[in-house]
């Protein structure tokens, strides 16, 4: 008996023709459909009068004549038209999805890499103003030793009994510096510059026992670092000066406890400690005799003379 209707085989729902079942896989991207006998019945809700396929009453009970059955070549033909309809429209789908995933990787990707360049960036920065501080740190060095040097000269020419040498032969650069440095206004010197003065002094004072000045230094970094990272701690923000350890690295050198008075300790108890109270911890102050230790660590111009 040939097919009156086409019956889709995913969901069992009866069609009429073939555009009902083109229409059907459209919307449900269903595309297996085969030729059935059974009949789609022109039916009408009992309740409301409208055409429905449920089953209510049927108003008329004739069946309307079937349309024209496709050959099975046909029928066969139009399920791969209606898969490769389908197919693509999923095929569409996917690479639309797989697009705004590219987009959305492109995007992080470039967002990552703005922040690599930005962090780089600021080591770049900070690096250079050190390279600047050492620089100016070891010039500062060099003009010292010429001016010791120069000194040491004219002290010869005076035992030897020469005269002093003709002052138009010198070079006119260091009046020329004196002359520029004596018409900038004076100002306050900074507390970084306190500090890297305290330290030059440490170890002008001590020259002759490098070694320990330097572990007085490293034992003045340990001290800052401490507080700096653990603020809250109390344990890090007290120091007693009859400590034998802390005379033997730091209390006995002269500038030692100065310098940890310029990073805002204070002498309590009837000085017998040193105290950072709570509310004077200063992370910038900190971080910045942090940074005068360092380059007095790793300069080996610091201080000299």
């Amino acid at each position: 008996m040939a097919g009156v209707s086409l019956k889709c085989g995913d969901c069992g729902a009866l069609l009429k023709s073939v555009e009902e079942a083109q229409e059907h896989a459209e919307l449900t991207s269903h595309s297996n459909f085969s030729e059935s006998t059974e009949a789609v019945l022109n039916l009408v809700c009992s309740s409301c009068g409208k055409p429905c396929r449920s089953k209510t009453v049927p108003v008329n009970t004739k069946v309307e004549a079937p349309k024209p059955s496709l050959t099975p070549e046909q029928l066969k033909a139009k399920q791969q038209e209606l898969r490769e309809k389908a197919r693509k429209k999923k095929e569409e789908e996917e690479k639309r999805t797989e697009k705004e995933r590219e987009k959305e990787r492109i995007r992080v990707g470039k967002e990552l890499l703005e922040a690599k360049r930005m962090e780089e960036e600021n080591e770049r920065k900070r690096i250079i103003a050190l390279r600047k501080a050492e620089k100016e740190e070891e010039k500062r060095a060099r003009e010292k030793i010429r001016q010791k040097l120069e000194e040491d000269k004219a002290e010869r020419r005076r035992r030897l009994g020469l005269p002093p040498e003709d002052p138009s032969t010198a070079k006119p650069a260091a009046p020329v510096v004196e002359e520029k440095k004596s018409s900038l206004p004076i100002r306050p010197a900074t507390k970084a510059e306190q500090m890297r003065e305290c330290l030059r002094s440490l170890k002008q004072n001590h020259k002759e026992d490098d070694a320990n000045v330097k572990r007085a230094f490293q034992t003045l970094l340990t001290f800052v670092g401490n507080v700096a990272r653990n603020p809250d701690e109390e344990k890090y923000r007290k120091i007693r000066l009859t400590n034998q350890s802390f005379q033997d690295r730091v209390g006995s050198f002269k500038g030692g406890i100065e310098f940890l008075e310029l990073c805002e300790f204070e002498r309590v108890e009837g000085s017998e400690f040193l105290f950072l109270p709570r509310d004077k911890v200063d992370v910038a102050v900190l971080n910045s005799a942090g940074s005068e230790l360092d380059s007095a660590i790793k300069n080996p111009f610091f201080g000299v003379l």
